[in-house]
C-alpha cells in the first residue's frame, strides 16, 4: 500500500472517532442518570413504594453508554498497521455519528425521565406514556448506534 493511501496520522482520525464514541454517548448518559436519578430522589419522598418502578430511565440512560462503547471497540479494534485515511475518516463519521446521537437521547431520556416518575408519583397512569417516550427517545441513540455499525464496517471496495 502506497503511503499516500496511509499516511502516518491516519490513525488520528480513528482514534477520535473512538473516543467521540463513548465520550459523548456516555455524558449523554451521565446526563440522563443524574437528571433522571433527581427526579426519582424527590419521587421517593412522596411515594417510595414506587422507586424500583421508576429506576427504568436510569437503566435507558445507561444503555446509550453501552452504544459508544461497543462502537469504540470496533473503532480500536480496527486501527492497525496499514490503516487508510478512506478507513479513518469512516471511522471519525461512526464515532460522531454515535457519540452525538446518544449525547441528544441522553439529554431527552434525562428530562423525560426526571418529569415522567414525578408525575407518575401524583399520577399513577402517567407510567406507561413515560415508558413511550423514554422507547423513543431511546431509540436516537439506536439510530446512531446502526449508522456508526454500518460506517464502520463499510470496505474500501
Amino acid at each position: 500500500m502506497s503511503s499516500e493511501l496511509s499516511p502516518p496520522y491516519a490513525p488520528f482520525f480513528g482514534a477520535i472517532g473512538a473516543a467521540s464514541a463513548i465520550v459523548f454517548s456516555s455524558l449523554g448518559a451521565a446526563y440522563g442518570t443524574a437528571k433522571s436519578g433527581t427526579g426519582i430522589a424527590a419521587m421517593a419522598v412522596m411515594r417510595p413504594e414506587l422507586i424500583m418502578k421508576s429506576i427504568i430511565p436510569v437503566v435507558m440512560a445507561g444503555i446509550i453508554a453501552i452504544y459508544g462503547l461497543v462502537v469504540a471497540a470496533l473503532i480500536a479494534n480496527d486501527i492497525k498497521s496499514g490503516y487508510t485515511l478512506f478507513k479513518a475518516f469512516l471511522h471519525l463519521g461512526a464515532g460522531l455519528s454515535v457519540g452525538l446521537s446518544g449525547l441528544a437521547a441522553g439529554f431527552a431520556i434525562g428530562v423525560v425521565g426526571d418529569s415522567g416518575v414525578r408525575g407518575t408519583a401524583q399520577q399513577p397512569r402517567l407510567f406507561v406514556g413515560m415508558i413511550l417516550i423514554l422507547i423513543f427517545a431511546e431509540v436516537l441513540g439506536l439510530y446512531g448506534l446502526i449508522v456508526a455499525l454500518i460506517l464502520s464496517t463499510k470496505s474500501v471496495n
